[in-house]
This record gives structure tokens, C-alpha cells and sequence, in this order.
């Protein structure tokens, strides 16, 4: 399997996203709700059709919340599988505050092995592949030449100075246990900051070395983190389930996340 082409093909699909979720930010558009009460839009749908259809010449399974219904019984046969948000942080785009992303992953034996995230409003572009590392630049354009790319790119995590101790959280979900979490590093560290912003944004500032834990106590489904955890893992960090040292993974039976926690394991 050639996972730098289907690395370069992935980056291609979420630019390609990310040009049809702009066309849709910067004009009026419509929002509905799902069976589960969040909001959908048509960026989502949009960015989801371009994203299968560029995957689909690799014949490796595809998931994103449109296909949560597969039956495990065909899914647990899959050694690998594409896991997708096309739209990660749609309360983030009705909101208009940039703080979204289009998410890809691709698992092997439930564990993510590719993670590429884009930012459409910043332009901004987080990658990773098992053995290459964690890379992040800004680009617009398509890309022809992964080797090219990745010279041009900054490789994760990237030193950062600073006095005080950084913990990334949710715009969106704050629960009792977060604070908690929070108020615990106040004890531990002299110093700490909170760093709120939305979507897959906050395992990136882990990974990207901009913050230094991220407490996630709170629903979370596979395709909300599967490509920030590719990208975190290739950057030296883990992501821990809550009050355990073992790892989240994939392709479970049950498509809803532990509660978790991002960490540096350097």
C-alpha cells in the first residue's frame, strides 16, 4: 500500500473541501437538525460527497457520521478504514468564527496510522503519516509533490516559550469535570492559562506544541478526533483514555469516544 499517495490524496480532498465549505461560509445559508439535535448544513454535505469520491479509487472502506449505521458485523473486518468529518466544528461555522476544520484519518487495526486536518478560513494544514511525522503550513493551492510539501512545511511539535502551563478546552462543551481538570492544574502548576477554540483546532495546539494538555470529558464520536489523533500521536503525544493508560481506538462497535485526555509522552 502506498500510504504517501494516499496521503497526497487525502490533503487534496480536504482542500478541495475546504474551497466548497468557503463558498458555502461566505453566503446565507440554511441550517438543519438531525435526528440527534445538532446542526447540519450544506457545507457539510458538500464537503462529504468531494471528500468520498476523491477517497474512493483506494478501495479502502469509508466512515463518516452519514455511514454511522454500517453494521459492525461488515466493519469489524476491515483492517483499514478511512474516517472522516467532513465538517468538524459546524456550530463554530454557523457561528462564523473560523474555528472549523475538515478532518481525515486512516486507521489500520484500529489505530490511526494518517491524520490530515484543514483549516478552509486560516488555510491552514495539518498532516501526519506513521514514520514521516507531524507537519503543519499554509496552502491553498492543491498540492502536486508530497516530498516538496513536506520540505516546505514546519514538522510538529515546535518549541514554544513560555512561563505558564497551557490547557486547551472546548467553546462549545464545558462540563463539571473539565473545571475540575482545570482546577487541578491551577493547584499543580505556578501558572495556567485556558486556551478555548473549537473543532479538532484543540488536539492540534497539543500537537503543534501551543498548549500542553487537552481534557476531553465530554461525547466525542471517532471521526471527531481519529485525524487529530494521527497528527498528535506522530508528534510525540497520546491520547489517553480518562483515568487510564491505555489508548482510545477505532472501529469499535460503539462508534462514541471514551472520555479522554491529550498528553505529551515525550
Amino acid at each position: 500500500m502506498n500510504t504517501k499517495y494516499l496521503l497526497l490524496t487525502a490533503i487534496n480532498a480536504a482542500i478541495k473541501a475546504g474551497h466548497e465549505i468557503m463558498k458555502v461560509y461566505e453566503s446565507d445559508f440554511d441550517v438543519e437538525n438531525k435526528e440527534d439535535n445538532t446542526p447540519l448544513t450544506i457545507a457539510d454535505k458538500k464537503s462529504n460527497v468531494i471528500i468520498e469520491e476523491a477517497l474512493k479509487e483506494s478501495n479502502i472502506p469509508y466512515l463518516s457520521e452519514e455511514g454511522k449505521n454500517i453494521l459492525y458485523q461488515t466493519r469489524k473486518e476491515w483492517e483499514y478504514l478511512w474516517i472522516v468529518d467532513p465538517l468538524d466544528g459546524t456550530k463554530e461555522f454557523i457561528k462564523r468564527n473560523g474555528e472549523f476544520t475538515v478532518n481525515i484519518a486512516l486507521i489500520k487495526e484500529k489505530k490511526p496510522i494518517m491524520g490530515v486536518i484543514y483549516v478552509p478560513c486560516t488555510k491552514e494544514l495539518y498532516f501526519s503519516l506513521e514514520g514521516l511525522g507531524s507537519y503543519k503550513i499554509e496552502i491553498d493551492d492543491y498540492v502536486k509533490d508530497l516530498d516538496n510539501l513536506i520540505n516546505l512545511s514546519v514538522k510538529l511539535p515546535v518549541h514554544c516559550e513560555r512561563s505558564e502551563y497551557v490547557v486547551v478546552g472546548s467553546r462549545s462543551h464545558m462540563t463539571k469535570e473539565t473545571k475540575e481538570y482545570f482546577n487541578l492544574m491551577r493547584m499543580e502548576k505556578q501558572e495556567i492559562r485556558v486556551l478555548a477554540i473549537g473543532s479538532s483546532l484543540k488536539i492540534c495546539m497539543v500537537a503543534e506544541g501551543r498548549a500542553d494538555s487537552y481534557p476531553r470529558y465530554a461525547p466525542t464520536m471517532e471521526w471527531d478526533t481519529a485525524a487529530g489523533h494521527a497528527i498528535a500521536n506522530m508528534a510525540g503525544f497520546k491520547i489517553l483514555e480518562y483515568n487510564s493508560s491505555e489508548e482510545i481506538i477505532y472501529n469499535k462497535e460503539s462508534l462514541l469516544n471514551p472520555w479522554f485526555l491529550v498528553v505529551n509522552n515525550r
